[in-house]
């Protein structure tokens, strides 16, 4: 007679969702370069070798792992939402736009494609960040001609929101004034309903 024995898992001490909003903290803070194995570890609520255990290949590993995760709450909560035909357009600009403010904590928080292209950041992830800007400007520049506009039309007024929301951003938490950011809202609304 055979007997099957359940081995005993560990609990897993920090969920993903904990793990990953200490992580943006932390890159967002302090950047690629300036953001030590111990900030991270701390951040993620880990010991340092628990963050070794899930990310083996160590800070590289972490940071594509970040921007990878960001880029799914993206595809999740924006863009699928953008590219959904059953939405009036209208609809789906307030909603995104929505979503945009809740990513960036109402203009509180820097991107996570700022924090990890500087210095040698760039270096590194690059390529991912280039094709995650290029993500959001085709995205975009979808719901802009569903908007009726032409295709060079569509493609403008998707890069000039990804510029506004970036620079918005800069400019808002150098000013400590989350207004600039809101305002910057305000002016991709009037991008696609003009």
């Amino acid at each position: 007679m055979y007997y099957y024995i359940c081995p005993i898992m560990r609990p897993v001490k920090v969920e993903d969702k904990q793990l990953f909003e200490g992580l943006f903290k932390v890159f967002r803070k302090r950047g690629y370069e300036g953001a030590s194995l111990n900030e991270l570890a701390e951040g993620a609520g880990l010991k340092k070798a628990s963050l070794y255990h899930r990310f083996p290949e160590g800070k590289k590993q972490i940071g594509l792992a970040v921007l990878m995760h960001s880029s799914e709450w993206l595809d999740a909560n924006l863009y699928m939402l953008l590219e959904d035909k059953n939405i009036p357009a209208k609809q789906r600009l307030e909603m995104a736009l929505s979503k945009i403010s809740e990513l960036y904590n109402h203009g509180k928080e820097t991107c996570i494609l700022r924090s990890l292209s500087m210095e040698s950041g760039m270096q590194i992830f690059g390529e991912k960040i280039k094709g995650e800007m290029n993500r959001w400007i085709t995205h975009f520049a979808s719901l802009g001609r569903d908007f009726g506009m032409q295709e060079k039309t569509a493609l403008k007024r998707a890069k000039e929101s990804l510029v506004k929301v970036q620079g918005s951003l800069v400019v808002a938490n150098a000013m400590s004034d989350t207004a600039i950011f809101t305002s910057s809202l305000d002016e991709i609304r009037e991008l696609f309903n003009t």
